[in-house]
């Protein structure tokens, strides 16, 4: 693995939404390195990636109530532990749990496993709330994938809140667990 600047020199066989996520990036004129690795589907691989990336590596947990009306994209640093109990007092709603696998792709267009901040790019009518846990602003840099789980990318902390965010028309809600 290594860490490489900006986008890939050859895009040809890169999904479109991945593509979006760089120009993306490029159109606000944020500096972000990228690292492309095998799929990492657990936060185990994701520590091996964590090295090479020297980013907080956030586990992005998709969220919705009971009535599946509100959604919820909660980042929170990878070796936390999420309760429920915890965050839902902080945001007023009761009985969260893990939203079905057709909301995710529907919403931010991505699949289990690729969950990211990046997504949210998708969500042009702002169905998901995002939720930050406050641990994860304190880092440099934060690591995200870019929509799919075979690449990383390491992004200043700064930016991902001043310009990234706002330039996909959300705004975070920072929570402590």
């Amino acid at each position: 693995m290594k860490l490489e600047n900006g986008r890939p020199e050859n895009t040809n066989d890169r999904l479109e939404k991945e593509i979006r996520v760089y120009d993306l990036l490029d159109s606000l004129g944020v500096e972000y390195q990228r690292i492309d690795h095998e799929a990492a589907m657990t936060m185990a691989v994701c520590e091996d990636i964590d090295r090479v990336l020297e980013a907080t590596i956030c586990k992005n947990l998709f969220l919705c109530n009971r009535q599946e009306t509100d959604f919820y994209l909660l980042m929170i640093r990878g070796d936390k532990k999420f309760k429920t109990k915890d965050i839902s007092a902080q945001i007023h709603s009761a009985r969260l749990s893990f939203a079905k696998e057709e909301y995710m792709e529907k919403f931010l267009d991505i699949t289990p496993g690729s969950v990211s901040v990046m997504g949210l790019m998708n969500d042009k009518e702002n169905q998901v709330k995002l939720l930050m846990d406050e641990d994860v602003l304190k880092g440099e840099y934060i690591g995200c994938h870019p929509c799919i789980n075979t690449s990383s990318l390491r992004i200043r902390t700064q930016d991902m809140m001043e310009r990234i965010i706002p330039a996909m028309h959300h705004t975070p809600q920072v929570v402590h667990l």
